[in-house]
């Protein structure tokens, strides 16, 4: 009978993590492939028929819901991938479906695929026609795109490219790096795949349930509130290293400064910090007034006296991304060769 594997047999996690962000830049999420977000959501669609049922309309009935499914689609979540994880231990041939389970909680290449649509869309002169481009559009953003001109369609792809590069690269990137490192120190702890899946059931909670709108007023709340908690520190390390990649770094105090006071109007504690930071490290303006439905939302103006985007600024955000991704990866992997394990 073989030995049980020890600490020292294992593949580096953050092997791991480096494998699953180069499927991601290659591959993406094929549409062919059943996403585990695709579960996640299926999960979150029936928890909330079940809890409505009981609930109806009484809010604090369905706040408890909201916190009940929280807690299920989440605690499931990292269980999965905790299993993962440990069956990986044993078996060489569940590394593989631990690296694309990896993989699949990095948006990295569906990101810039999704934006550059847009962009490419663009009519070149003589032509006028924005058709494409306003559906292109209306597949990565919430507002109403159908009467949008195109400098507004432009602002929307850089406002999604800022506010997405943290809520689909870099949170699940910190949140996988940071147990990669548990895992490497102690491989009974939950690993990079728990803390991402976990990380994902979060942000899909607050993507399908995050509306201040009729019972997802109260039963989203949790969700919201959790996904808002697990962005945090990932947000704020962003907007400390982006401009360190893409300014000189004598300008890193001025334009956290200036992040945080245009950001902090966002009602949001992190995506209008997101959006503020890629602004002013571009010279950028961003915010202004977005159609939901039958609702004009008014977002605070961001970099107000800087121009508004164009579309060499909305590939500039991308790159920035890219760049930033690969400087996280590549510190992670230095700190975990300078750090002692014990």
């Amino acid at each position: 009978m073989p030995p049980p594997p020890t600490d020292s047999d294992m593949v580096p996690p953050i092997a791991l993590v480096i494998t699953a962000g180069g499927i991601d830049r290659l591959f993406g999420d094929p549409l062919w492939c059943l996403h585990p977000v695709q579960v996640m959501g299926k999960a979150i669609s029936v928890l909330c028929q079940r809890v409505e049922a009981f609930a109806g309309d009484r809010p604090w009935a369905l706040r408890l819901g909201g916190v009940l499914i929280t807690l299920v689609l989440v605690t499931s979540s990292v269980l999965a991938g905790w299993s993962l994880e440990q069956l990986s231990l044993h078996s060489a041939f569940v590394l593989p479906l631990l690296v694309i389970g990896l993989a699949s909680a990095l948006a990295a290449r569906s990101l810039r695929q999704g934006v550059l649509a847009v962009v490419q869309a663009l009519p070149r002169p003589p032509q006028h026609d924005l058709a494409e481009a306003r559906q292109r559009l209306s597949w990565i953003v919430g507002r109403d795109v159908t009467q949008l001109n195109e400098a507004e369609i432009v602002r929307a792809a850089a406002e999604s490219a800022s506010e997405n590069a943290v809520d689909g690269v870099f949170a699940p990137l910190f949140w996988m790096l940071l147990g990669a490192g548990l895992w490497q120190i102690n491989s009974s702890c939950p690993g990079p795949l728990a803390l991402a899946w976990g990380f994902k059931a979060a942000s899909t909670l607050d993507s399908m349930l995050g509306y201040r709108t009729g019972r997802l007023r109260w039963l989203g709340t949790a969700g919201a509130r959790l996904d808002d908690l697990l962005t945090w520190l990932p947000c704020r390390l962003v907007m400390l290293t982006l401009p360190l990649i893409s300014r000189p770094w004598g300008q890193l105090i001025n334009l956290v400064q200036a992040a945080e006071r245009d950001g902090s109007n966002d009602p949001s504690p992190n995506a209008g910090r997101s959006e503020a930071i890629y602004a002013h490290c571009v010279g950028i303006s961003m915010g202004g007034a977005n159609r939901y439905g039958d609702r004009w939302v008014n977002k605070p103006l961001i970099a107000a006296d800087q121009p508004p985007p164009d579309r060499a600024s909305v590939e500039t955000i991308l790159r920035h991304t890219d760049q930033l991704q690969f400087t996280w990866i590549t510190t992670a992997v230095v700190l975990g060769m300078i750090t002692p394990l014990g």
